[in-house]
């Protein structure tokens, strides 16, 4: 059910794997923390050699646990990482030409973001020969789902060029457009990148 699911306890019982021959690591750690007022800034000012009177808890399961408990502290302290926002064929264009300018084959790139047009993650979905690649767009859709993506942006190189999207082209772009609105996914855009130049199906009032 996910880490935000677990306790305190549970959490740390993760990190040092196992309890004593007495108690599990779970229970360990239920007993560190009543006798730190269940209180996780209690627990980061422990000594290694306070957590070590515990049965079960050597130096390395010790040192383990403030470690975490300094990073804890540290995440706190910095500020979240600001996610690329690619909301323009051209911001595509800019994000994506340093991976494929000097590529002979073509490739498909999906970009997910979230639902202001955030960078998620990109990934890529196809390799093929000079002058298309095959896309399976189930595979774009499932990693849309495992991501929670709530929009894609597909894009892919043209070699020769030239830009002008072809009839392969067309046609993949109107086959994810209805698969992805079939799972409420919006299909931002559809790129084609060349060096120096892109056509975005979005800008051209084709999505």
């Amino acid at each position: 059910m996910g880490a935000s699911q677990l306790s305190n306890a549970e959490l740390l019982a993760i990190l040092i794997g196992s309890g004593s021959t007495k108690e599990s690591a779970v229970d360990l750690m239920k007993h560190i923390m009543k006798d730190c007022n269940n209180n996780l800034n209690t627990l980061g000012k422990k000594t290694v050699d306070e957590l070590q009177q515990y049965d079960g808890m050597g130096p390395a399961k010790a040192v383990t646990v403030l470690a975490a408990c300094e990073l804890g502290k540290r995440r706190a302290r910095e500020k979240a990482e600001e996610r690329l926002r690619l909301h323009s064929g051209s911001s595509v264009y800019e994000f994506m030409q340093p991976k494929m300018q000097d590529l002979d084959r073509e490739e498909g790139w999906a970009i997910y973001l979230n639902q202001d047009f955030r960078l998620i993650k990109d990934q890529l979905i196809s390799r093929g020969g000079i002058s298309e690649t095959a896309v399976d767009v189930r595979v774009i859709l499932k990693e849309a789902l495992l991501c929670n993506a709530t929009i894609v942006i597909f894009c892919h190189n043209h070699p020769s060029g030239n830009p002008t999207p072809s009839s392969h082209d067309d046609r993949l772009t109107t086959q994810m457009k209805k698969a992805c609105d079939l799972m409420r996914i919006y299909l931002a855009d559809h790129v084609i990148i060349c060096d120096g130049a892109y056509y975005s199906y979005k800008e051209m009032n084709r999505l």
